[in-house]
């Protein structure tokens, strides 16, 4: 996939979809990026004002927005689920499965028949139930279906490794893996560094417990105060992930995927290490989790299961 070619669609025009949008294209690695929304004008007009800031952002993007009209995403290399209704406050990921689970599976169906080869990364909520969703309506290879929550949740985390240790994020390394949920979530804090230190040699273990807590609940911290889903971190999440498949990096971000026996687990997505490139999931990383970690990621499969068993 050449990089200065790609083209990339975004279902979902909303606050989410337009920053994937905005971030994608101020990156300059694809050719064109092309908005969706079933609110008719809505993707026309978030196209045109973000076509407007190319001048001045420097970026030559095409950015084009449509109303429902799927002809125009075809032979999209990579598209982008953000379709679907956002947490309100005090809502769980959990409960948007009855509205969601509808829209995620029409979203994919009308891609696939239009971009038969694409690469889908799924954001709607609950997502690791959405990407299993997106495997079963759609019937693509394992590698080319991936749920972006693991690379958030990474990023939320390095947010606050950094805000605890009072250092500049760019120090900072971490990783959480599983469920992309406020239980399910796994920060691999034995595992996160600062400059290749481990960060438990600068703060106390309790310091550290308050940052995996404090991470676990970053989505719900945000919705409260913002009274809808954060949009500029999940933005900066899904255009990491496009870049890294555009441009073939050869990257490794924690991603939901579905799991073949990885981990002792089957029959599920939930976000492990995957390396990203032009095939999309190249390989899942397979990392030595001690037995507490280990505890905790089946603990989170087992709610993602319990939430895919809610998939009529």
């Amino acid at each position: 996939m050449s990089s200065n070619k790609t083209k990339v669609t975004v279902v979902g025009a909303g606050a989410v979809g337009a920053s994937c949008a905005e971030y994608i294209a101020i990156k300059n690695f694809a050719s064109e990026v092309v908005l969706l929304d079933i609110k008719e004008g809505f993707a026309e007009g978030k196209a045109m004002d973000l076509m407007q800031t190319a001048s001045l952002n420097s970026f030559d993007t095409r950015i084009i927005g449509s109303t429902n009209d799927y002809t125009k995403t075809a032979d999209s290399d990579i598209c982008v689920i953000t379709s679907g209704i956002p947490r309100k406050p005090g809502m769980t990921r959990e409960e948007l499965i009855g509205i969601n689970a509808g829209i995620v599976k029409s979203v994919c169906e009308s891609l696939i028949k239009h971009s038969p080869n694409t690469i889908i990364i799924v954001v709607s909520n609950p997502m690791d139930t959405m990407t299993y969703l997106a495997h079963q309506v759609t019937g693509l290879p394992k590698n080319r279906i991936i749920g972006m929550g693991g690379a958030l949740d990474s990023a939320r985390f390095k947010y606050r490794l950094a805000e605890a240790l009072a250092c500049p994020i760019s120090d900072i390394d971490g990783m959480v893996i599983g469920g992309h949920s406020d239980k399910g979530m796994v920060p691999l804090t034995a595992h996160a560094t600062r400059n290749s230190i481990k960060v438990s040699e600068f703060i106390s273990d309790e310091r550290l417990s308050q940052v995996k807590e404090d991470t676990k609940v970053g989505g719900a911290t945000l919705t409260k105060l913002l009274g809808t889903s954060a949009w500029y971190a999940p933005g900066a999440a899904v255009s990491g992930l496009v870049q890294a498949i555009a441009c073939d990096q050869k990257k490794m971000f924690p991603c939901s995927v579905l799991l073949e026996g990885e981990y002792g687990l089957s029959g599920l997505c939930i976000g492990v290490p995957v390396i990203l490139g032009a095939n999309g999931i190249e390989k899942i990383v397979e990392i030595k989790l001690s037995d507490a970690e280990k505890a905790h990621l089946l603990e989170s499969a087992e709610g993602v299961k319990k939430t895919n068993a809610l998939l009529a």
